[in-house]
C-alpha cells in the first residue's frame, strides 16, 4: 500500500546513498537534500530499507563516510521520514543479475515510481523500461529538477 504525496517519486539505489554520504559535493548529496526538502519522494520497501542499513553500516562504509552507527541511523531516519513505504505485492524475479538490485526494481514497480536513480544505469535499464520506469543517474535527475 502506498500513499500519494507531492514530489517526484523515485527509488534510490544504494549506490546513490553511499555516494551522497561520502561526499557533499556531488549530485547524490544534492538529491538527499531534495528528499529532506520534499522535492524528491523516495519510494522504498522494508527490504530495501534494510539493504540501505546493512550497506551503510559496513565498517568500510562508515570509515569512508566518517559516520558512526548512530549517525547512519539518524540519516536513515531522515530518509524514512520523507519516504513512501510500499508493500511488495508482486515479484517478477529474476529480472536482474544482482539480487540486491531486485529489491530496487520491486520497490519501483510496486510503488509506481517515476524513475530508479542509480550510478549503475546499465544494470537496470532494460528491466525498468519493461515496466515503464525510467533509469537515471543522480546528475540526470538533478538537471531535471533544476529546470
Amino acid at each position: 500500500m502506498s500513499r500519494k504525496v507531492p514530489g517526484v517519486r523515485v527509488v534510490l539505489d544504494t549506490s546513490v546513498l553511499v555516494a551522497g554520504l561520502r561526499s557533499r559535493e556531488g549530485a547524490s548529496f544534492r538529491l538527499l537534500e531534495a528528499t529532506i526538502a520534499r522535492t524528491l519522494v523516495p519510494v522504498m520497501s522494508v527490504a530495501l530499507f534494510l539493504e540501505y542499513e546493512a550497506v551503510l553500516k559496513r565498517p568500510e562504509q562508515r570509515q569512508a563516510t566518517e559516520l558512526t552507527e548512530r549517525d547512519v541511523d539518524t540519516a536513515l531516519a531522515a530518509l524514512a521520514s520523507a519516504a513512501v513505504l510500499v508493500d511488495v505485492s508482486f515479484r517478477w524475479r529474476p529480472q536482474l543479475r544482482d539480487p540486491a538490485d531486485e529489491l530496487v526494481l520491486e520497490a519501483a514497480v510496486n510503488g509506481q515510481a517515476e524513475a530508479i536513480v542509480t550510478h549503475n544505469v546499465r544494470d537496470f535499464a532494460s528491466a525498468a523500461t519493461a515496466f515503464g520506469i525510467r533509469t537515471m543517474t543522480p546528475g540526470d535527475l538533478l538537471k531535471e529538477l533544476q529546470r
